[in-house]
């Protein structure tokens, strides 16, 4: 492995970090009277929000994507989890915002930052990617849109365009998972997956932070919420 290479790296990490710190402490809070928009611009509206609930708002959701992206940064093969994850969160999502289910924060919170741990762990002890875990995101995607629920209704939902607004934002929370997804193969997918230090130099230092920062979220959302 080169000098300049390492510096390469040493480059796209910094980065990573320099982007991610600044919001690590960045609330999902937004609240306003949406019941006087037009459809377009509830559409719109919503779509923004889906959209900065990930990128730049969404600190745990883009550890938790980036996740699923070191193991095997294929796009296809991301992006087919990526969709298995949104199919699972509007389906709690909706459930919630319809009053069906009516999860504790308390309780949600801390197990979606177990979940990001759960992932980077198992690209530390896993050098490949196991069919079982489309299944694993899809049953973490469900606990996380219970987690979309609370921020949705700290903005309100307009009731003439509910299913506007809902449909809309899930498309803008798609979005910023594909904007992560593609700048990460950008940064480093396209450059370093098929070096045979990938794993040793990327995979497991990377998803190591990443176990780190989700175990000290659950300590934090468990015991000082």
């Amino acid at each position: 492995m080169t000098l300049s290479t390492n510096k390469r790296i040493a480059y796209f990490v910094t980065c990573f970090v320099l982007l991610l710190l600044p919001q690590m402490l960045s609330a999902h809070a937004i609240a306003a009277d949406m019941s006087k928009f037009s459809r377009t611009d509830v559409a719109l509206i919503y779509l923004k929000f889906g959209y900065t609930h990930i990128i730049p708002l969404g600190i745990d959701h883009i550890l938790f994507v980036l996740s699923l992206f070191f193991l095997n940064p294929k796009l296809k093969v991301v992006i087919w989890q990526a969709t298995a994850f949104t199919v699972a969160h509007s389906i709690t999502l909706g459930l919630a915002l319809y009053g069906l289910i009516s999860p504790p924060t308390y309780i949600v919170e801390p197990v979606i930052a177990l979940s990001i741990m759960f992932v980077a762990i198992e690209n530390i002890i896993s050098d490949k990617l196991r069919p079982s875990r489309v299944l694993v995101v899809f049953g973490f995607g469900l606990i996380h849109g219970m987690g979309f629920a609370s921020a949705l209704t700290d903005l309100g939902l307009p009731k003439n365009e509910f299913l506007t607004s809902l449909l809309t934002f899930n498309l803008g929370v798609e979005l910023g998972q594909l904007t992560i997804i593609l700048l990460a193969w950008f940064l480093i997918g396209k450059w370093f997956h098929n070096k045979p230090w990938y794993r040793k130099r990327i995979v497991i230092p990377i998803s190591a932070v990443i176990a780190a920062v989700a175990l000290y979220w659950t300590i934090q959302r468990t015991f000082f919420p």
